[in-house]
């Protein structure tokens, strides 16, 4: 039987082709771009609730190991790249943000592989919820929000490689060959 944290996870995974379809089929009115929106602020959600209900009940579990940081990444991945086909967000930026992620990706298989656990850093809260904030911004398109929306995007994006290097530098012995 799947706990109520994994069912969170899950709840987000198939919440994803929904705000997918209401993200791409845009109207002249935009109705469809609050449905979506409110589709990410929900899925959104899930991941503060998941994580929280696991530690504080002792619900954690290999499954949840899983899942949670790839529901993440497919929600955040799926958002970023119909932005960039909306022509509301640089490639450039989706391609910074999704690389980053395949590389803390890569160096935790690494550090798991080698009995190391790699916590995730503060920078790496501070990168999200930017994320999380310049998508909702970029969803909703607000012009008299232009600016905010600038400036979030930008902070994102330094986040963005700031936690890279931070993850980087403190995981370093990870790469360190073995004796």
């Amino acid at each position: 039987m799947m706990n109520l944290p994994n069912k969170l996870t899950m709840l987000r995974v198939v919440l994803i082709p929904f705000f997918v379809v209401f993200m791409l089929c845009q109207t002249t009115e935009g109705t469809y771009k609050w449905i979506a929106l409110g589709i990410f602020i929900t899925a959104s959600l899930t991941d503060l609730l998941d994580g929280k209900i696991a530690r504080k009940y002792n619900l954690v579990t290999n499954f949840g190991k899983l899942m949670d940081p790839l529901a993440d990444k497919m929600l955040v991945s799926a958002a970023l790249i119909c932005l960039t086909a909306l022509g509301r967000l640089a490639a450039w930026i989706v391609i910074v943000i999704i690389s980053r992620e395949f590389i803390i990706s890569g160096l935790r298989q690494i550090a798991a592989d080698n009995g190391i656990v790699i916590a995730a850093s503060y920078w790496g809260k501070y990168k999200t919820t930017f994320q999380m904030l310049m998508i909702c911004l970029l969803i909703a398109g607000i012009e008299a929000l232009h600016l905010l929306t600038v400036i979030v995007t930008w902070a994102a994006v330094i986040l963005t490689i700031v936690s890279l290097i931070d993850y980087m530098i403190k995981n370093r012995q990870v790469f360190m060959e073995d004796k």
